[in-house]
């Protein structure tokens, strides 16, 4: 879907489709140089990074092996609640892994934060996160992230992966949700 076909619920496009592609890439590159030699895990958070993680593994130049994982903090609404719920959890070992997350979004900090500390508990070698978006305004809890797409205002996003109310996500850009759609 182009932001053309749904043009009145959107107040404006942030992120063009070849705006991202170019940024994945340069990250991809990024990705590449540090993980030299080394056996990376990616773990995609369902359902949001969909998108992003399906064009950060196509990018790769290298092998990655992917595994998913499902948590929750927001229910139907649009803030972040904290309080995290694993919806589906990983199938794989962390042992002694080199983990990189792969997130849509990082609004609170406060999902990616508890995240992080639970991958880290189940013996993982190093734990990053590479995130397509942040909202700093919307920090709560400071996050290391270690690849950052883009730095977004503190604006309801919607593309990309990104929905409200399970639409949207198939939206080929990242835009501001007009607020008559959700209010």
């Amino acid at each position: 879907m182009e932001p053309a076909d749904i043009q009145g619920d959107l107040s404006e496009v942030l992120l063009s489709e070849a705006e991202i592609h170019a940024r994945i890439a340069e990250l991809c590159r990024e990705i590449e140089r540090d993980y030299e030699g080394r056996d990376l895990l990616l773990v995609g958070v369902l359902r949001g990074a969909v998108m992003v993680m399906a064009d950060v593994s196509r990018e790769l130049r290298r092998h990655i092996e992917m595994d998913w994982m499902a948590v929750s903090s927001y229910g139907a609404g649009t803030q972040s609640s904290g309080v995290v719920r694993i919806l589906k959890d990983l199938d794989s070992d962390l042992t002694g892994r080199d983990v990189l997350i792969i997130e849509d979004i990082i609004d609170s900090g406060l999902t990616l934060s508890w995240l992080r500390e639970n991958l880290s508990s189940r013996g993982a070698a190093t734990v990053e996160i590479c995130a397509l978006l942040r909202k700093p305004a919307a920090a709560k809890v400071e996050v290391d992230v270690r690849y950052v797409g883009f730095d977004i205002p503190n604006d309801f996003v919607v593309g990309y992966g990104l929905d409200y109310a399970e639409k949207y996500r198939n939206l080929r850009a990242v835009g501001v949700l007009a607020p008559h759609v959700y209010s």
